[in-house]
């Protein structure tokens, strides 16, 4: 592989990374909040992208103004969502409550397919189509926009949970929720920010990645695979350890498509995901074991 081949492969994996590193961290805050993965997670990704589409397109609303409503629209239906599904089911068990936003997930990608239907779509760039040399590598403008998008993202976020009331509560409900509750946090109010946040995370990838790789109704199905392994790497705790995740699997799946490892193409692309999730479920089944065993 050559550097110039070397370096776009690079490029394609960060700005895939990038994605992956949101969504992840959406099944990030929810879980150390709410202790929920949300599987209806890459749901929102898809949501922005083909809001963002249907709005400029059809509805003729400006860029800007249509990619912030995407954002809205998509941060409402993960709050209905929270109170209607979540919330609801007071008593319900972890496992119940996963099953239940893997229906979400199911419905919210049904309802888009019948409303949209199933063709795959591209809204309009953001900064225009002609590519920028680097060292004989070609970068489009929309992947600057998705790698800055999530470094801006990933500093906003880290802010936010460190220097203000409403993230510092965030933090305490997750580190523990019965002392937040002792010292007058409202846990299932952190648990509504945390779904809310995430939701506005996914659709924040969705609108600035479906200029770039197109979108479609059943986008959110392997993004939200990606994200889930990208949460895992960072043990689904700390966000700059889940960005870090993303970003190494889309440099690692992109980098492996460029290696000549004879019957390996581009079509196994999403096995690494795969491979990579069951490695780090063996290792952590391990440690248990071993835990267990010491005890």
């Amino acid at each position: 592989m050559s550097l110039d081949q070397f370096l776009q492969y690079l490029v394609s994996g960060l700005s895939q990374g990038s994605i992956y590193a949101l969504v992840g961290l959406g099944f990030t805050l929810i879980y150390a909040v709410t202790k929920i993965i949300n599987f209806a997670q890459g749901e929102f990704v898809m949501l922005g992208g083909m809001l963002s589409f249907v709005l400029m397109e059809s509805a003729g609303i400006p860029m800007v103004p249509a990619l912030l409503l995407s954002i809205i629209i998509a941060v409402v239906i993960g709050a209905i969502m929270y109170l209607l599904a979540i919330r609801s089911a007071k008593k319900a068990s972890e496992v119940s409550l996963i099953i239940i936003t893997i229906g979400a997930a199911i419905l919210i990608r049904g309802i888009a397919g019948e409303v949209w239907g199933v063709d795959a779509v591209r809204p309009p760039f953001f900064t225009g189509e002609k590519s920028i040399s680097f060292f004989g590598a070609l970068i489009h403008p929309q992947a600057l926009w998705i790698v800055g998008t999530t470094l801006m993202i990933t500093i906003l976020l880290h802010l936010f949970l460190s220097h203000t009331m409403l993230g510092k509560a965030l933090k305490a409900s997750s580190i523990n929720p019965e002392a937040a509750k002792l010292v007058g946090i409202d846990t299932r109010a952190m648990g509504l920010v945390a779904f809310v946040l995430a939701a506005a995370l996914g659709a924040i990838g969705g609108v600035v990645m479906a200029p770039l790789t197109l979108t479609s109704y059943q986008v959110g199905v392997m993004l939200g695979l990606k994200g889930f392994v990208a949460a895992s790497i960072g043990g689904f705790m700390s966000p700059i350890a889940t960005v870090i995740g993303g970003i190494l699997l889309g440099v690692v799946e992109s980098l492996a498509v460029g290696v000549d490892w004879g019957p390996f193409t581009s079509a196994y692309k999403d096995a690494i995901a795969l491979v990579i999730l069951l490695a780090i479920l063996l290792i952590r089944a391990g440690r248990l074991a071993a835990e267990e065993r010491g005890s």
